[in-house]
């Protein structure tokens, strides 16, 4: 008798582990057709926050920013800030390696700005910083108009 209640709940089990895979498979198969969200609207706007003087981070903030501009769903309809203080205040100096990326992302539209407070927490003057970028009184204060409008912030 044990055997058989044994028996039976090893083919239960086997019975339900079966049923749970295919219900898996299904998931999978599923998952794997997702080809991500459409771009139903006719605008996107999202500002990009630098906030660090870290090559890696500052990389990783112009690839987001390139990488974006090149989804397809989203050609035409993007309008892109990128918005530097605090460290990130040190990728604008003239001394910096990162003229040309700056450079090209002002070619490709984005706008590119520096806030003044941080240059006032530095000691630093206008003059040297890059000449092609823009500038606002408060980088979190971008923020926070950006947001408030709907912009999606994006913090690599």
């Amino acid at each position: 008798m044990k055997n058989i209640i044994l028996a039976s709940i090893l083919l239960f089990s086997a019975a339900a582990h079966a049923q749970e895979n295919k219900g898996l498979e299904g998931k999978l198969a599923t998952n794997a057709a997702f080809k991500g969200a459409e771009a139903n609207k006719a605008a996107y706007n999202a500002i990009y926050q630098l906030d660090s003087n870290n090559p890696d981070i500052v990389k990783k903030a112009f690839r987001n920013i390139n990488n974006v501009l090149n989804d397809p769903r989203l050609q035409g309809k993007l309008h892109l800030e990128l918005i530097t203080f605090s460290g990130g205040t040190e990728v604008m100096l003239k001394d910096s390696p990162y003229a040309e990326d700056l450079k090209k992302l002002i070619d490709k539209g984005v706008i590119v700005v520096q806030c003044t407070n941080s240059l006032q927490e530095r000691n630093l003057k206008k003059e040297q910083l890059y000449d092609f970028i823009g500038f606002v009184p408060s980088g979190n204060g971008e923020l926070v108009i950006r947001a408030s409008e709907g912009w999606v912030i994006v913090k690599p």
